[in-house]
């Protein structure tokens, strides 16, 4: 340990997971170092300097984790590229570790499990250190229409690494925030509908929201079984790939993923070679103008290069989800939260005291800073709901997945010849804003893949003033590989990616300060 603090720190800032394991076989670094580097600079960053707010705990156990990591290594045995890597966990993901899991809301800061989650298991089998969970938007968004997007009454704010006093998105901001600002290698998210994929766009992330089942989502603090899963978030199409290609996997304990073994392939391996050319790709016309002038310059551009690198792309203007599917989708989401939240409840320790979706809600009235800045009607409409054999609720799941999967990306997909679909992820992060419940995330085409349980593959695309904005790749279910391979080939031809800038707002750029400033104080 001392020999490690003695060395000159190692860089880690946007240093990729490749680099890292190649660093780690060299003895250029060990695993210790690592940790200690990334730890140093979430007290650098996140505790102190911009004060981003992204990590709610660190992981008790991560040195001795990384020296046993480097004894491994020392003994010959390497696991794979993950081997001794430091990875952050969104905490609503248990862990065996010590740590509470979260998600978020004080009713559960007792909530130490003694549990790993299968996907926490894999990627520790992997070689991963896990150096602790990021802060999220309290509940996973889920409490109020209201939500502040990033803020939990257990981790307070997240910030955007990007520009300060804008939205980190949610819910899984603080994976979004810390992977952007090289607090870990890379992040571990979930998503029930845009909560991987638009922080990875709002922080200049790659993310992926898998094909519903391919990843456990057992030992997760749940919304909704029919579309909650995990995803990885990473700052290039590559280590998501190594990521995914760690998590995925069957899960006796969780039934949707009795295919995954069968569907998973080395995301890896698929990438040798990528290309786009004579790659045919569906433009979501519905989901792909209208952001602003910016953003529908900056997509146009993207289908330009993609078209120069060799794909084929074709306009699907006849084509716009049903008015309702949305509608359909939260009557969905009301009614498997609550017994989805049930059952996790009652699997938790004594310590978490709250047992039911109603006594949440009754936690939250007798703890003031849990609603100081929005309500829970979501949980309380949730609470009204009439259970998983309600023919309203059945209705609405068969026919929202039917909407979004055959009729939807299904249809398109064979109808078009296509190999995906794609459509600008979101808008740029809009301002915090307490009474505007911190900014709309914009997304358009994340609805469609997260009801249809389909993958949605986020690549940054480019900046808006500075702003963060990413282009979504949707595929039919299992379809993973081919969307990596053609994000990874855009991301080659693109590097569309800039690390954060960390300025306090726009507005107190000079850029703005001289265009604002009275035309006489020129003269």
């Amino acid at each position: 340990m001392g020999e490690a603090r003695a060395a000159r720190p190692y860089d880690v800032v946007e240093t990729s997971i490749s680099q890292l394991a190649a660093d780690l076989a060299s003895g250029k670094v060990t695993s210790e170092a690592l940790v200690i580097a990334y730890e140093a600079r979430i007290v650098t960053v996140d505790r102190a300097g911009p004060r981003l707010n992204s990590v709610i705990s660190l992981n008790p156990r991560a040195i001795a984790d990384a020296r046993q990591s480097d004894a491994e290594r020392r003994a010959g045995r390497v696991r794979g590229p993950l081997h001794g890597v430091p990875l952050l966990i969104k905490d609503n993901i248990e862990s065996a570790d010590g740590a509470a899991t979260t998600a978020g809301s004080l009713a559960l800061a007792a909530n130490v499990t003694g549990r790993a989650a299968p996907v926490v298991r894999r990627l520790a089998d992997a070689g991963a250190i896990i150096l602790g969970k990021t802060n999220l938007s309290e509940w996973a968004n889920f409490r109020s229409s209201g939500s502040i997007g990033g803020w939990s009454a257990v981790g307070g704010l997240v910030r955007n690494p990007y520009v300060l006093d804008r939205s980190a998105a949610g819910s899984s901001s603080g994976t979004g925030a810390a992977i952007a600002a090289s607090l870990a290698a890379a992040g571990v998210g979930t998503e029930t509908d845009g909560s991987v994929t638009a922080p990875a766009s709002f922080s200049g992330l790659v993310g992926l929201k898998p094909t519903v089942g391919l990843v456990s989502r057992s030992r997760i603090v749940p919304i909704a079984h029919s579309q909650d899963t995990p995803g990885p978030m990473t700052r290039s199409v590559e280590d998501a790939a190594i990521l995914l290609t760690a998590m995925a996997g069957c899960d006796p304990s969780d039934p949707a993923t009795a295919e995954a073994d069968a569907h998973k392939t080395d995301y890896v391996a698929v990438l040798e070679g990528a290309s786009v050319k004579g790659r045919r790709l569906g433009v979501l016309t519905y989901a792909a103008a209208g952001f602003s002038p910016a953003v529908d310059a900056l997509f146009a551009d993207a289908v330009a290069k993609l078209k120069a690198q060799g794909a084929e792309v074709i306009e699907l203007k006849d084509f716009q989800p049903p008015d309702n599917l949305r509608a359909q989708e939260f009557t969905v989401l009301l009614t498997e939260f609550k017994a989805d939240i049930n059952a996790y409840l009652a699997s938790t320790p004594p310590t978490v005291t709250a047992r039911t979706l109603a006594d949440l809600i009754a936690f939250n009235r007798a703890n003031p800073r849990e609603l100081a800045l929005f309500g829970q009607e979501t949980f309380e409409r949730a609470e009204a709901t009439a259970g998983l054999t309600d023919p309203d609720y059945l209705q609405a799941r068969a026919d929202s997945q039917r909407a979004a999967g055959a009729d939807g990306i299904d249809r398109l997909v064979a109808e078009y010849d296509l190999d995906a679909l794609i459509a600008p992820a979101y808008g740029p992060a809009a301002r915090i804003d307490w009474g505007a419940g911190g900014g709309g995330h914009g997304g358009r085409a994340s609805s469609l893949a997260a009801i249809a349980g389909y993958p949605n593959l986020v690549v940054p695309m480019g900046l808006v003033r500075g702003l963060p904005v990413g282009i979504g790749f949707l595929g039919p279910a299992w379809s993973e590989a081919r969307l990596l391979q053609i994000g990874y080939a855009f991301e080659q031809a693109t590097h569309a990616r800039r690390p954060p800038t960390y300025i306090p707002s726009l507005e107190s750029t000079p850029e703005f300060l001289d265009a604002t400033a009275p035309f006489s104080a020129k003269l």
